[in-house]
């Protein structure tokens, strides 16, 4: 089953050295690579082309069709993915705050019940590890669950080239086997979740917090 897949790219850093400037996004390329090879339809989400304003104000805090262009546009193309892969480096042991704000401005509702694979990276030894402990609790409360498997990418500009190929001197059997441990569960869940809901309908998916937030408080004792 062909998917539509979104690569989020968790960074607008454009300053080098010490590390190549972009890093992430020879991340992100190499992650789109393969799941193109795999016959999906990939689309890499770079913050950088999305004007998101000075000012917070999220795409659902719009009336219907009045949010900026570039919100809507991405939010459509959120709602009509099958599945995100999310590419972060790690600041403070946490996720990129480009990426958490990028988000922040879509709510559950268009990234429910659709699967997401976790990638980090680093120039260091560690590939941005601990990020992804962060990310797990954030993408479930979106809805988008992640897979058990994750991807770590350390000393990502001695793997990967600019156009996100391996480096010369890169083993890429190994690692296209552990790419693919990865997306094979990000792309078994999405094909799965795809299905259930052409053969069943989404009128059957649990219902979401979407009227107010106290739907998610416990019943009165009293």
């Amino acid at each position: 089953m062909t998917l539509n897949i979104l690569v989020f790219l968790g960074s607008v850093r454009i300053s080098g050295p010490p590390t190549p400037a972009r890093l992430g996004q020879r991340v992100a390329l190499c992650c789109a690579q393969q799941l193109t090879a795999l016959q999906h339809n990939v689309t890499v989400i770079d913050p950088l082309d999305y004007d998101l304003g000075a000012s917070f104000k999220p795409c659902f805090s719009y009336k219907a069709g009045a949010a900026p262009e570039p919100l809507q546009q991405l939010a459509e193309l959120i709602k009509a993915a099958d599945g995100f892969v999310m590419v972060s480096p790690e600041y403070n042991h946490s996720m990129s705050p480009a990426l958490a704000n990028l988000l922040n401005h879509f709510g559950s509702s268009l990234f429910s019940y659709k699967p997401s694979a976790i990638v980090t990276y680093s120039a260091g030894q560690w590939g941005g590890v601990r990020a992804a402990i962060n990310m797990r609790s954030f993408l479930s409360e979106l809805g988008c669950l992640p897979v058990s498997a994750m991807i770590h990418l350390p000393k990502a500009q001695e793997v990967l080239t600019a156009e996100g190929e391996y480096s010369a001197g890169v083993n890429a059997s190994d690692w296209d086997g552990y790419f693919s441990r990865t997306f094979s569960q990000l792309t078994w869940w999405a094909s799965a979740a795809k299905q259930y809901e052409q053969s069943e309908g989404s009128n059957l998916k649990p219902g979401a917090f979407t009227r107010n937030p106290a739907q998610r408080n416990a019943p009165s004792s009293s």
